[in-house]
């Protein structure tokens, strides 16, 4: 069954799938090297979709209500995050985490490895951060991680140069006395501005006076820059290398290692959590684009014939927001089904893929984002790399807007066949049938005397590669064949070494012929789960964050308790000495469970402790009060347990307090469940 979201008035997914399609043809026609006029023509409608969506937005969705002021204030003043170096100015795209931060970080990756490793059978590896230029040479890095950069003429301050373009046109789009034909162009610029060369960026410039931001001083001419950190390897200068952009890499190089390790036992996943280094011209936006950032990625070695997985059936029924390709372009409208459904309609490509969009989902709602801030939007067929395929990209809903956090790619058997070509070395996997597969096949006889006589030492090169073609691609092969009976002779390549060689009838001859395979090699494709874990961590806290109204406005960060840095915080009613020991006693407890937890016993009233807990998003409170010291009274040894969010609290004995806080954290019981179990208590937070 098919779910979509729908409205009562003006369909505002319609008008923004209108411009996600008039953006394309846009672009179509400036690759194409369309007319001005068709240009114009084409951006002029695009205008008037952009200004119908804005005024649909402003008449239909609510006005955001995030109050991102006092959230950073709060990210400041509490140490969640704070700029690196900042007693010298600080250094952008460059923060730290605080306590408080760091241990979410932690809990949130010890989830992660918990719900993905442990549960999959996943093998973990720690590769180096620092990489070869060879590697990354052959993965593309080199040639495509790039981005064009100008610099201020007189102080060297860098830009990138799209972004400044962009920044102009915005600037001379608020004069309100331009003219229709003006607006256009400026807005056509705008559109276009990241697909620009070098030399029409640096003639676009002198034409709209865009200068340097900070001083006003004029650029100099625009050029690549590549985004990887450069250094050498070793103290003779002679390896150049660079801080991975990705951790992926180190993983395709062990790849077959990971295969013997696993007993050659396939399909497999090989996991990695570390560091990756993007060098951004000129970062903004806080966590979510800076220079070294935490990642997660799974790489799932799968057979490019059979991409089901074993257990899909159990996410089979799980509904997902999926914002499909068709429909981006379509209604525009948010679809929601279950994957069973989408794999079956081929909207996902296939089981693995979409079996970890549902165990992404799944996760992503445990850590404490939330699920109606979330969706998976694919990849348009233009935004998709031409070896991949399928992409789909689980975008979260922040105040900046729809961010994308974690991509789930199938990037095909691209990797380990660029990285076997170069090196050599065979990258394959098998699968043995315990009944053999007959295939058709173009089987070749060679002249070995002619091939020698003509090839010599590279004979061997060319009748690899016939034999392949006749056993992998037979049509083809058959398409040769004619050509050397047609044309008397023909040329093959590229072969292993690169290199193409014109072949004669003499030379080979085709049979067909029936081939039994007993057992089948194949360079695995790849599917690949790749979480941006700062992005992550930076949505957690802003889902996480709300203002308490009340006499008094209070911050609150409702962590979920998996993931929340202090599970508890212990308070005593006051800070007299007949509570130590029982502070001492329930602090031993939690520790016991390996349970972390913050003591406040200051003299700060009791109301306004919990709220300095719910700030740090701790979110359960134990108060010691005097009826636990009063070995006269009935609630003698038992203390006061207070939940974050709904304030409720609950008396149970000292002895159940870690078990229970221990029992939520590891979710196997809910705080529900203790408000039937222990009788409630009322106090006035003061």
């Amino acid at each position: 069954m098919v779910r979509s979201f729908s409205t009562n008035v003006v369909d505002i997914g319609g008008i923004r799938a209108s411009l996600t399609r008039q953006k394309g043809i846009v672009r179509q026609l400036k690759k194409d090297g369309a007319t001005q006029e068709e240009v114009t023509a084409a951006v002029k409608k695009l205008q008037e979709l952009k200004a119908q969506l804005e005024a649909e937005v402003k008449k239909q969705e609510p006005e955001e209500t995030f109050d991102k002021a006092t959230f950073d204030d709060v990210l400041l003043q509490k140490m969640f995050v704070v700029p690196s170096f900042e007693i010298y100015g600080g250094v952008a795209g460059l923060y730290d985490f605080g306590p408080i931060t760091c241990s979410l970080k932690s809990n949130f990756i010890n989830l992660w490895k918990q719900h993905f490793i442990l549960e999959e059978d996943m093998l973990e590896v720690e590769c180096t951060n620092l990489t070869p230029y060879c590697a990354l040479k052959t993965s593309g890095h080199v040639d495509k991680f790039t981005d064009l950069m100008v610099k201020d003429s007189k102080t060297g301050e860098c830009y990138r140069a799209d972004k400044l373009l962009e920044a102009k046109m915005d600037e001379l789009l608020k004069d309100v006395t331009l003219t229709s034909d003006q607006r256009l162009e400026l807005e056509h610029i705008r559109i276009q501005a990241d697909a620009y060369s070098a030399d029409e960026l640096d003639a676009l410039f002198a034409k709209y006076g865009v200068v340097a931001l900070a001083t006003g001083n004029p650029l100099t001419h625009p050029f690549p820059f590549n985004l990887m950190f450069g250094t050498q390897i070793g103290p003779e200068g002679t390896m150049q290398g660079f801080l991975r952009p990705e951790t992926a890499q180190g993983m395709f190089m062990n790849f077959r290692r990971l295969l013997n390790f696993n007993g050659r036992k396939f399909p497999f996943a090989a996991a990695q959590v570390g560091t990756g280094f993007r060098n951004e011209i000129s970062p903004r936006a806080g966590l979510l684009r800076v220079r070294e950032f935490p990642m997660a990625e799974i790489e799932h070695f799968c057979n490019p014939s059979d991409k089901r997985h074993p257990k899909f059936a159990s996410v089979a029924h799980l509904v997902l927001p999926l914002f499909s390709r068709s429909h981006q372009q379509g209604d525009g409208k948010l679809l929601t089904m279950t994957l069973g459904e989408a794999v079956a309609a081929g909207i996902v490509n296939n089981e693995t893929l979409g079996y970890f969009m549902a165990r992404t989902y799944l996760f992503l709602k445990r850590v404490g984002i939330d699920p109606e801030k979330m969706r998976f939007r694919q990849h348009l067929l233009t935004e998709m790399a031409h070896y991949a395929s399928d992409c789909w990209d689980c975008e979260i809903k922040l105040s900046y807007g729809w961010t994308e956090c974690v991509g789930i790619a199938d990037r095909a058997c691209f990797d380990l066949k660029m990285h076997s070509d170069a090196t050599k070395v065979e990258m394959t996997a098998s699968v043995k049938h315990d009944v053999p597969i007959e295939k058709n096949v173009l089987a070749p006889t060679f002249n070995s005397r002619a091939i020698g006589v003509a090839f010599k030492k590279e004979q061997a090169i060319v009748k690899d590669y016939l034999k392949t073609l006749g056993e992998e691609q037979p049509e083809e092969c058959q398409k040769l064949a004619d050509s050397l009976a047609a044309t008397g002779s023909a040329e093959i390549g590229p072969c292993a070494n690169g290199a193409k060689y014109t072949i004669t009838p003499e030379m080979v001859t085709f049979k067909p012929t029936v081939l039994k395979i007993h057992e089948e090699k194949f360079i695995p494709s790849v599917v690949e789960p790749s979480f941006g874990v700062g992005r992550l961590i930076y949505s957690i806290l802003e889902h996480a964050f709300y203002v308490r109204e009340g006499e008094e406005k209070r911050n609150v960060m409702a962590f979920k308790p998996t993931v929340a840095a202090f599970k508890c915080s212990v308070m005593p009613i006051n800070n007299s000495e007949q509570f130590t020991p029982i502070v001492d006693r329930i602090g031993a407890s939690l520790r016991s469970y390996a349970l972390a937890f913050k003591t406040d016993a200051s003299s700060a009233s009791i109301g306004r402790r919990y709220a300095r807990a719910d700030e740090i998003g701790i979110p359960f409170a134990v108060t010691i009060d005097f009826e636990t010291v009063d070995e006269k009274s009935e609630l003698f040894n038992t203390v006061t347990l207070r939940e974050r969010d709904s304030m409720k609290q609950v008396r149970l004995p000292i002895e159940d307090v870690a078990v229970v806080v221990n029992d939520i954290v590891k979710e196997r019981t809910v705080w529900e469940d203790l408000l039937e179990k222990y009788p409630q208590v009322s106090v006035k937070e003061e």
